[in-house]
Formats: structure tokens, C-alpha cells, sequence
């Protein structure tokens, strides 16, 4: 059987590049458009079409970075894409609207087809490089490895530990509620916003209500979310966020404020009834038989039953 190289009578000056643990034997040739095909697998999650990249390509007279491609497994005389994805298919683009000029693109060919691992070593290895991978990338790359390999290799191939992997995709799986955004991409930015509350007071209540506040566009600035930080640790101005009706600005109007006598018993009473209506269904099924929680009822209704004697 023959080469990709010697299908195509391409000289082939093979030279060593080397990536993390990766060492990989490559050359450099030309290949059509129709003859590469992206991976199926691809990390990446991100859109891929870009007037922008379009428009750098057809400035540069085509592109400058070569892809980094494999011998295609399974079709013969193809090439799939390791490294390239948006280069391809903006160029694709391109030609789809007859601009043949940008038909034959610039390849880096591996001497071989890649294992799974080696793959992703490569091109994690590469997107660290790259000011994007910080910015926007992470987090989804997390999700897209642990569901490819697994949480150990992972964490490996991305040179963290187990748990910090876990916060990532903590992150992910909790942009994937904010669903009613403009820009879709923004939900990352979100998440994270949202993670740096505290984990204490993120109950899933609380989660639940940023969620459908932030969907229903009550909630528009991702940084507004900072504000939780001062509102949750305050029963009053927490209980009123919960509500339907409450909203991040006039839950800190509630922050310390303290009211004499009877006012303030009533505040904090309105306080606790108001945090027991928030607990989702699922949440208080989920606590069913919980023999501490049961103790604690039983000496919450002992004490209002005192306070209504005491008040009769």
C-alpha cells in the first residue's frame, strides 16, 4: 500500500517536531481543499465560520500557517485535520463562492496516523500557545476530554490536577443553563462569574434563581452577579432575591437594614419563609427522611410555638 506522499509523487523531506511529549515526523506539501477532512472529534467547540479570518485570508493571498494534518485512517489519499479547523473552513468558504485561488492549501503531514491521545496531546499542546486558549477555550475543552478519555487522562493531558479539571467542567455544565443569551459564547463568562461566589452560598436554589433571572434578561451584566456576594450572607436581602419578584438592585436595598421590635421580628420571620418557598421540589424530596434536618423542624416549631404564646 502507498503512501498519502507517494500518491501524490511528493519528495519527501521529513523533519522532527516536537510538541510536550509528542515527537511527530513531518513535511510540508499543497493539498486541495475536497482532499482534507476535519476530525470528528475535534475539542474544539467554539463557531467556526469568521468573516474576519476570511477576510485576513484573502488579504494574505491565502494562508501563511500551514494545517497540521494525518494520513486519513479510513479514506485513502485523504488527510484529516489535527490542527486547522477554522483555517479549513473559511477557506472552504471561500471556494464555495468561486474563489478557486484558495483551493489548494498548505499542509503539515504527519508520517503517521495518530493515536486518540497523541492527538489531543498535539493540539492541546499547540491551543496553550495561543492567547484564545485562556480566554475563551477551557472550559469546553475540559468537558469535550473528559467525555473523549476519561477524567484521569484528562487531567493529564492537560497538566492539571483531577479537581481543578473538575472545576472546569463544574463551569461548563453550569453555562450550558444560561440558554437565552445574545452571544452563546458569552455563557462561559457567566458561569465563571457566577462560580466565584462562594461555594457555601451557591445552594441550588440560589443557582436555580440566577439561572431563570439571567434567561428571562432581569439580569443583563454578567459582572452584576458580583453583588450576589454581599446579598447572599444577608438573610433579608437573600430571601428577597429568591422570590419572583426580587431582582439583585432591590435585594441591596435590603442589606443591613434593621429594623426595632416587632418590625425586625416580622423582617426575619418574612426572611425564613421566604428562603423555605425558594427550595425547589427536587431539593426537599431529596432531603426526605434526613433525621437532622426532621430535629431541627421539630425544635423550629417548639420555638414559634413559644413566640405565639408569648405574643397572644
Amino acid at each position: 500500500m502507498t503512501s498519502a506522499a507517494e500518491d501524490r509523487n511528493v519528495v519527501v523531506n521529513l523533519q522532527e517536531r516536537r510538541l510536550d511529549r509528542t515527537v511527530l515526523r513531518t513535511y510540508r506539501t499543497r493539498a486541495d481543499i475536497e482532499d482534507i477532512v476535519p476530525n470528528e472529534k475535534q475539542p474544539r467547540l467554539g463557531p467556526k465560520i469568521d468573516e474576519e479570518l476570511q477576510r485576513q485570508i484573502e488579504a494574505n493571498g491565502g494562508l501563511f500557517e500551514p494545517l497540521l494534518v494525518e494520513p486519513h485512517p479510513h479514506l485513502p489519499r485523504k488527510f484529516r485535520i489535527i490542527d486547522g479547523d477554522r483555517r479549513w473552513s473559511n477557506s472552504k468558504v471561500l471556494v464555495e463562492q468561486g474563489k478557486e485561488e484558495y483551493r489548494q492549501i498548505p499542509v503539515e503531514v504527519t508520517d503517521r496516523t495518530l493515536s486518540d491521545e497523541d492527538r489531543l496531546r498535539v493540539w492541546i499542546y499547540i491551543h496553550r500557545q495561543r492567547k484564545e486558549w485562556d480566554a475563551k477555550e477551557k472550559e469546553m475543552v475540559a468537558y469535550s476530554l473528559v467525555d473523549l478519555v476519561g477524567r484521569a487522562s484528562a487531567a493529564n493531558i492537560l497538566g492539571i490536577t483531577v479537581r481543578e479539571l473538575d472545576k472546569l467542567v463544574e463551569v461548563f455544565d453550569l453555562s450550558e443553563k444560561f440558554t437565552s443569551l445574545r452571544d452563546p459564547g458569552a455563557a462561559i463568562t457567566w458561569a465563571r462569574e457566577l462560580m466565584g461566589v462562594s461555594k457555601k452560598l451557591l445552594t441550588p436554589s440560589v443557582v436555580e434563581a440566577v439561572v431563570k433571572k439571567v434567561n428571562q434578561k432581569r439580569i443583563t451584566n454578567s459582572k452584576d452577579l458580583r453583588k450576589l456576594r454581599a446579598i447572599l450572607p444577608d438573610p433579608v436581602a437573600k430571601a428577597h432575591f429568591l422570590a419572583d419578584a426580587g431582582d439583585l438592585e432591590s435585594a441591596a436595598l435590603r442589606l443591613g437594614t434593621e429594623k426595632k421590635g416587632d418590625d425586625s421580628l416580622s423582617g426575619e420571620l418574612d426572611a425564613v419563609v421566604e428562603a423555605v418557598k425558594a427550595v425547589p421540589w427536587t431539593a426537599l424530596q431529596e432531603l426526605k427522611g434526613d433525621a437532622e434536618l426532621l430535629r431541627k423542624i421539630d425544635d423550629a416549631e417548639a420555638m414559634l410555638r413559644s413566640l405565639r404564646k408569648a405574643l397572644s
